[in-house]
């Protein structure tokens, strides 16, 4: 008996010390002789401080940079996952037309080729939607959700609410006694009267974050109502298209605006990059006083450098790692840029 129990314990710790400490020693050790930065989580680093990893999308603010894919996870790799929002979902046809609507082209006709934001934005000033006055109140009392998102978005625009409801205690009033159960509504509970008062103080404007230079020369963002910009072209494309619905678009790459399984993906394929191309251009050229089309022959050539396919080209197409692209362009043009300024 004692000699089976013997074996049996000694069968247990080979198996331990085999499993348990020999084999991934030997993969630690393997990993982090051979394969260290894939091993540490393939992590970027700029001076010291840690970027990002290339395995991992993260969501970049300006023209200048390239947009990751749409991430119903908003980049959170610990809530990693896909939306399960249907087609008939206005979150989905919402965050589908804010990737649009700076970028969409016409496909035909005398403006083929031509940015239909301009177009947007000029039908956008008349502040009229299906013949009554106010798009901005209509845009936020028929989709309040999309409305309360763009408050919490931004540290800014969540000021700028409170700033209002500070200085309207009778609308404030107002809601909160048709919501009893909320006796303190937060800036993002008002985002239907606040938007229905903004638009009637405001029409045809929209509040965003505009650059302002300092006294001391630094530059600072501040909200305030405007007249142009992405914010108009982003959420008040759908219903550009509602007005316009024989107008005939590009169609664009599906991962513009499908969100991968993860809502993580750190990669958009190549025809993606070019897509976006022209955007990057103009706002690289703005920022640094260069030839636009110097400009976007030097990142069109980067784009072409960058991209790779899947299993060194044996597989799938040509994908881009929007984190490594966006950090080439920093490199490239940032300095510039701050000495234009």
């Amino acid at each position: 008996m004692s000699k089976h129990l013997r074996a049996n314990l000694l069968l247990l710790v080979a198996s331990v010390l085999l499993c348990s400490v020999l084999y991934p020693g030997a993969l630690l050790l393997i990993g982090q002789t051979l394969f260290h930065d894939k091993a540490e989580g393939s992590l970027i680093y700029r001076d010291g401080k840690l970027i990002g990893s290339r395995l991992i999308a993260q969501p970049f603010a300006g023209d200048e940079y390239f947009q990751p894919r749409p991430s119903a996870a908003s980049y959170n790799v610990a809530a990693s996952g896909a939306s399960n929002w249907g087609a008939n979902n206005y979150l989905l046809r919402d965050r589908v037309a804010r990737q649009l609507g700076p970028i969409v082209k016409y496909s035909s006709g005398p403006k083929k080729g031509r940015l239909a934001a301009r177009d947007i934005e000029g039908w956008f000033q008349k502040d009229q939607f299906q013949g009554k006055p106010g798009i901005v109140a209509q845009w936020a009392q028929a989709h309040s959700t999309v409305a309360q998102n763009w408050i919490k978005a931004d540290k800014l625009n969540t000021a700028y609410v409170a700033t209002w409801q500070k200085s309207h205690p009778s609308e404030v009033a107002q809601w909160t006694k048709d919501n009893p159960s909320t006796p303190e509504p937060k800036p993002e509970d008002l985002a239907v009267p606040f938007f229905t008062a903004y638009s009637k103080t405001y029409p045809g404007t929209f509040p965003s974050a505009v650059e302002h230079k300092a006294p001391d020369g630094k530059t600072e963002k501040k909200t305030e109502p405007v007249r142009e910009g992405t914010d108009i072209q982003s959420f008040f494309f759908d219903m550009w298209l509602q007005e316009h619905p024989h107008v005939e678009l590009e169609q664009v790459p599906a991962d513009m605006v499908m969100a991968s399984g993860s809502g993580l993906d750190p990669h958009i394929t190549l025809k993606n990059a070019l897509y976006q191309l022209d955007r990057v251009t103009r706002a690289w050229a703005d920022k640094t006083g260069s030839d636009p089309a110097k400009i976007h022959r030097e990142i069109d050539k980067l784009l072409h450098e960058k991209a790779e396919a899947p299993l060194g080209g044996l597989v799938g197409v040509d994908l881009v790692n929007v984190l490594e692209v966006n950090l080439a362009l920093k490199d490239r043009y940032a300095a510039s840029a701050i000495a234009t300024k």
